[in-house]
């Protein structure tokens, strides 16, 4: 099958859906459409535990295996930077995950929600200079996040904060790419395409 790249594309779904996966199949075809194509693979996880480490580790590994000529770099909170500084023209950006980004920057290292932070450190306007830098790059991005908000209201105000945060990242990212795809159970389904 042959996919097209799409200047830019929401990938959302739940927990193991394929999200990740489509978003190395997207690179991985933009690779082998040439030569000079590159693939920079932005990384929002951080290891906080030694589970997490472990898992980070896993899909390093996994993705190296996949997608081999795919560089990574790690940055959990400057997503906006990392963006403006690395977009080319034959550069493909993965953004993975929008949902891990947003929790670094509404959770404190103790595990405490805040909506704001200090001066300068503010969700919103990096949130801003995100979707500018999305809107300026030259390059195509695809942007990988989680979609939470199908199940029950959970319980504890920190909770609903986040999911409501996260649904109004979404529905920003949505509308500033061309193309949305949910995934469910590895599948994709075209939500948006304005190709």
């Amino acid at each position: 099958m042959t996919l097209f790249i799409a200047r830019s594309e929401l990938i959302l779904g739940g927990q193991k859906s394929g999200k990740s996966r489509r978003a190395e199949a997207l690179a991985a075809a933009w690779l082998a459409a040439s030569p000079v194509h590159r693939a920079l693979f932005v990384a929002t996880a951080a290891a906080g535990d030694e589970e997490m480490r472990q898992r980070i580790a896993r899909h390093q590994s996994d993705r190296a295996a996949r997608v081999p000529r795919m560089q990574t770099l790690e940055e959990p909170r400057d997503v906006a930077g990392a963006l403006a500084q690395h977009s080319a023209l034959d550069t493909l950006i993965v953004v993975d995950c929008l949902t891990l980004w947003l929790t670094h920057w509404l959770f404190q290292h103790d595990d405490k929600f805040e909506q704001k932070e200090a001066p300068g450190q503010d969700w919103t306007a990096q949130a801003a200079l995100f979707f500018e830098a999305m809107e300026k790059a030259p390059g195509p991005v695809v942007l990988v996040g989680n979609e939470i908000g199908l199940g029950v209201i959970p319980l504890g105000r920190e909770v609903r904060a986040f999911v409501d945060a996260l649904g109004l990242l979404n529905q920003q990212a949505a509308q500033a790419c061309e193309r949305v795809t949910l995934m469910v159970s590895g599948l994709p389904l075209n939500l948006k395409d304005t190709l």
